[in-house]
């Protein structure tokens, strides 16, 4: 069983920046893709951005894509999102996601496993 452990989440103030961190635990993971999903309040669980692990390639959604970057450190075994520019909207839980495809796929049925969340609250 591999587990996700999120970090780096908190509060912002519009315009600021954060960096979360996914660190896979448990069962090496060899994978695949990792990606990253957000969840706000009354919301479906929607797609922010996947990495393939092996080559680098990303997927970004159009909402954040000039705002956000997705990056892994093969070393380290640990991915990130770096989010800047934050908006109110940006509010939400965020998830991280592995997946044994190479694929950095946007959909969430693709994902074998995944992270418990982390808090990521915009203030205007």
């Amino acid at each position: 069983q591999v587990q996700l452990v999120e970090s780096g989440g908190g509060l912002v103030q519009a315009g600021g920046s954060l960096r979360l961190s996914c660190a896979p635990s448990g069962r090496t993971f060899s994978g695949g893709a990792m990606g990253w999903f957000r969840q706000a309040p009354g919301k479906e669980r929607e797609f922010v951005a996947a990495i393939s692990w092996s080559n680098g390639i990303t997927n970004v959604a159009d909402s954040v894509k000039c705002r956000f970057t997705i990056s892994r450190d093969r070393v380290k075994n640990t991915v990130y999102l770096q989010m800047n520019s934050l908006k109110p909207e940006d509010t939400a839980v965020y998830y991280c996601a592995a997946a044994t495809t190479s694929q950095p796929l946007s959909v969430q049925w693709k994902y074998d496993y995944w992270g418990q969340g982390t808090q990521v609250s915009v203030s205007s």
